[in-house]
């Protein structure tokens, strides 16, 4: 992998942990600020920046708003993944939709991944 602290995405990482949106912050702040494992927020990841990284799980976990499902979007996110992939990292795409109807399904669902890539 590039080098794991891309100096150029610096600013940018800062800037999308002060803007955060609703969604990443109910999963950050309601769940993985506080997970046994440890979890980073807007992680740079190479040429990436991972909405959430757990790296002893070697898990990418991406929030998806609507713009995620606009053709181009869909392109750049299967190119992210193929990338953080062939790196050993699992990249588990949520919608926003899908945390708030069922967040106590995510948050199980998110602890199962971790404790199944960590064994």
């Amino acid at each position: 992998m590039q080098r794991k602290g891309n100096k150029a995405l610096i600013p940018f990482a800062k800037s999308l942990r002060r803007a955060m949106t609703k969604e990443e912050r109910h999963l950050w702040f309601d769940f993985l600020r506080t997970y046994p494992v440890r979890f980073y927020r807007q992680k740079i990841l190479g040429k990436y920046i991972a909405d959430f990284y757990c790296a002893k799980a070697r898990l990418a976990i991406e929030l998806d708003g609507a713009q995620h499902f606009e053709k181009e979007n869909e392109q750049a996110d299967a190119m992210r993944t193929a990338f953080l992939e062939a790196y050993g990292i699992l990249v588990v795409r949520i919608t926003n939709l899908e945390l708030i109807r069922n967040f106590q399904g995510v948050c199980a669902y998110i602890d199962l991944l971790v404790k199944e890539r960590m064994t």
